[in-house]
């Protein structure tokens, strides 16, 4: 005859719960609370606006979040549960640096801009913008004209603002109506331009209306942004490898 199966208790599915975990998560918003009225105490003019208080309002929820899961995974996995806090301390503490630094790191921001791309500009305050040199050693200026992007060449040589063929045919003009009555001596010779007035151009926080312009006969690389756009500034200097236009 078999013999019956011993019979055997039931082994325990885990360790037991660990108890506290919700004690210490009504401590650790007491003292929230606490370091919360210390602060609007000490500093009362940080949450004087809707939009402060929306905020801190919602830093504090966020906070409650993350803290009682940390505290649901302690009860399971501490070791866990403390690398994880450690992240978002860490995490935590760079978001409170970058918001501390922000001014500086927005500086930064701008000068990596200006080495990238040049032509965007750096508005350096109100009504004046900034360029840095590009690498062919000239300025180039992005600008809307009438609404649309060209891209110019600074020329202080140059009198007027002189527009290539395909950046005048992209602003609406006929080429073959236009007179080319103007004669402009280059490097290359003598070429023709025909006069034009351009509407409005706005490069950054400058704005300039009725701007006087040729539409060149003679094919270009590039238009150009001559005097009759920077006579019109209160002024324009080029120091370090920038140019600075201020209206």
């Amino acid at each position: 005859m078999s013999e019956a199966p011993e019979s055997r208790p039931d082994q325990p599915a885990g360790p037991p719960p660990r108890r506290g975990g919700w004690l210490w998560l009504l401590l650790g918003g007491l003292a929230l609370a606490a370091l919360i009225a210390y602060l609007v105490a000490r500093f009362p003019d940080a949450i004087s606006s809707r939009d402060d208080q929306a905020r801190l309002v919602y830093l504090v929820l966020l906070l409650v979040l993350v803290a009682s899961a940390v505290v649901v995974r302690w009860r399971s996995r501490p070791k866990l549960a403390a690398r994880q806090a450690l992240v978002w301390i860490g995490i935590a503490l760079v978001l409170f640096l970058g918001y501390s630094y922000r001014f500086e790191l927005m500086g930064v921001k701008d000068r990596v801009l200006g080495e990238l791309m040049p032509h965007q500009g750096i508005e350096a305050g109100t009504g004046t913008v900034s360029f840095r040199v590009a690498s062919d050693g000239h300025f180039h200026i992005e600008a809307t004209v009438d609404g649309t992007p060209v891209r110019f060449m600074v020329d202080t040589g140059a009198s007027d603002v002189v527009l290539r063929p395909a950046d005048a045919r992209r602003l609406g003009f006929d080429l073959d109506r236009l007179a080319y009555t103007k004669l402009y001596h280059t490097a290359n010779g003598t070429v023709r331009g025909a006069p034009v007035r351009l509407r409005e151009i706005v490069i950054g926080p400058l704005v300039l209306r009725d701007v006087r312009a040729s539409v060149t006969e003679a094919p270009m690389d590039k238009s150009l942004l001559g005097m009759s756009l920077l006579e019109r500034l209160k002024s324009f200097e080029i120091r370090d490898e920038t140019l600075t236009l201020t209206r």
